[in-house]
Formats: structure tokens, sequence, C-alpha cells
């Protein structure tokens, strides 16, 4: 794999590689070194145009799916280009007990062709069942970790957060705790780099400590809860390829990794509940949950790597035909270039 020449984009490459690291380490531990991540490569253009390593486990005792991406797609032989290069970690984990909550991670570096850039932050705390005191008391933890990360810039990022992980079909939010700051830079690119590298590593590690937490103090593993984690798992999904703008940003730019940006999705979803949220959606979005129940696999059936490849099938399909509906997707203050240039 040929990384990019930037210094900058180089940079940017070792510090996801290090989260990628850090937040595989950690999620080892939780299973007391028993489970072990595996490692699965690919490449933008046989690699000329960057790659990426995916880092997964799946359908374990401790992980319902966890996914720890890095990727960087680079445009060095291609001048025309507005977008120079593209860096980022992207990471989800659904752990399996249903009162242990899932954390998506995003971390990345944006380079334009004049030198210009900037980073995109993300972290956000999804419990499945959220009505309970160890999940208050997981996000209060996870927001002070986050706080005390990036002081200056909290209030913003979670309200920036709070608006970009709504659910207007649903009148709620995916999770409990959202943290995003979009095409963020200063006038001081390291100081920038160490915020970006902050955020995340007290996302990972707080993360893994209160899931480490749960499992020794939660409730019995039982058939209600089963039930409802099944329907948030539902919700994420849904909110994932329904209304993220990275994960259609992703597809519609190349088909070289469609398991890899799928990665984030839990292993099964409830059909009958799915399809009972076609009627709150705008047209034509109604019609992408057609073909999204289309390509699920039969109720009670496994979101195996064919499934990944249908529904980014479906997905990419769907916003070729109708590029319009782009506009109604999640958004915070302002939307990325890079996501506008691909339309």
């Amino acid at each position: 794999m040929i990384l990019a020449r930037s210094e900058a984009a180089r940079a940017a490459h070792q510090l996801v590689l290090a989260l990628q690291q850090r937040m595989v380490e950690a999620q080892e531990r939780i299973a007391g070194g028993a489970e072990r991540f595996t490692e699965v490569t690919w490449l933008r253009d046989g690699g000329r145009h960057g790659g990426g390593s995916r880092r997964a486990l799946a359908n374990t005792r401790t992980f319902d799916r966890a996914s720890v991406n890095v990727s960087q797609v680079h445009y060095d032989d291609e001048p025309a280009k507005r977008l120079a290069s593209a860096t980022a970690l992207s990471t989800i984990i659904h752990p399996r007990h249903p009162h242990a909550p899932s954390v998506h991670i995003h971390t990345s570096w944006t380079e334009m062709r004049d030198g210009t850039g900037y980073w995109r932050i993300m972290a956000d705390l999804n419990p499945a069942i959220r009505d309970t005191e160890l999940a208050r008391a997981a996000r209060e933890r996870f927001v002070d970790a986050l706080r005390a990360a990036a002081p200056a810039q909290l209030e913003e990022a979670a309200r920036q957060g709070d608006r970009y992980f709504y659910i207007p079909a649903l009148d709620r939010h995916r999770g409990v705790a959202h943290f995003y700051l979009e095409q963020y830079a200063t006038s001081d690119r390291d100081a920038d780099a160490a915020l970006a590298r902050a955020v995340a590593e007290a996302a990972i590690d707080t993360h893994a400590a209160i899931v480490a937490d749960a499992l020794r103090a939660a409730p019995p593993d039982d058939a209600a809860a089963r039930a409802e984690q099944l329907a948030y798992h539902t919700l994420y999904l849904f909110q994932v390829l329904t209304l993220d703008r990275g994960t259609t940003s992703g597809l519609l730019v190349h088909d070289q990794n469609d398991t890899g940006i799928l990665g984030s999705l839990p292993s099964h979803v409830d059909r009958a509940l799915l399809a009972s949220w076609r009627a709150r959606v705008p047209a034509p979005i109604d019609r992408l949950v057609d073909d999204l129940l289309a390509a699920l696999p039969p109720e009670g059936g496994e979101i195996d790597d064919a499934a990944k490849l249908a529904l980014a099938a479906a997905v990419r399909a769907f916003y070729r035909t109708n590029p319009g509906a782009l506009d109604l997707q999640a958004r915070g203050d302002v939307v990325p270039p890079t996501v506008a240039n691909h339309r």
C-alpha cells in the first residue's frame, strides 16, 4: 500500500494506527485475553491510492460485533482532484451483554489539494438499555472523560453531536452521549492533532472500563433484555443506513471496502420493527427502507459479509438514483466538503 506523500497525512496515519492498537488492546483485556482480533487488509485501486486495515471480532462470548478500521486514501497522482487525502480511524464495538453499551469513535484528517486540512472528531456512547442506574452512571462517566480531554470544545461538540445523531422519524437520539466536531482546525496543527488523540484515547479507555464494570455488575442477561437489545440494534442499523453521511459517502466513492464500511452493523435486527418505521420516513427514504429489507437476511438470519455487500449495493444504487435524498441525511452545522464533492 502506497501512503500519501504529505507529512501531515503520514503523521495522521501514525496517529490512527496507534489509536487502533490502543482500542484492540483495551477490548482484548475485557475478554481476559481469550478473544483476539483478526486483521483484514484492503487496497484502493491495488494500493496505488492507499487502502486500510480492519481488525475485527464477531460472535464471541464477549462481543456481538467489534470492528476497528484504519484507512488512508489519497490522490497524489491525480492533481486535478480537490481532495488530496483522507486518513481515518473508525471503530464500533457492540458487546454481547445487553447492559454493556456500544461505542462509536471516529477520528479523521482530511487534507485538500491546497494544503489546508481539518479533523473530524466523533465519540458516542450507545447503550441498548438506557433507563437504568448503570446506563446513567456510564453516560456521566463517559461525558466526564470527554470533558477532561476537551474542556473548551465539549459544549459545542455535544450540541453538534446531539444534532447529528438525532433520528427524526423516531424522535430520539441514537445514543446518550455524543461528541462531534466537524472541520475542526485552528492555527496550531500540533494542538489540533493532540486534541484528536486525547478525545479518542479518553473514549477508548473509558468505554472499555465501563464495559468491564458492566460485565461484573450488570443484571442477568434475560429474554427481555435481549429483546430490548435487538430493538436497539435495529435502530442502529436504521440510523447508519438511512442518515449517516460518513457511511453513505464511503459507499458512493468506491466499492472496494464495503464490508469494512458496514463493519459497524450488529449481527441481527428485527425485520418487522424496521418495516414498521417505513411509514414514518419521508419520501423517497421509504423506498430505501424497502431496499434494505430486501437485502437483509430472513428474520433471525445473521448480517454476515454477504448481507453487508447486499446492503451496501442497495444504499449505493438508491442514492445514485435519488441524489437529492442526500439532503435528508444527518448533519451538524456544516456539511463536509468531501461529501458535497462526491455528489
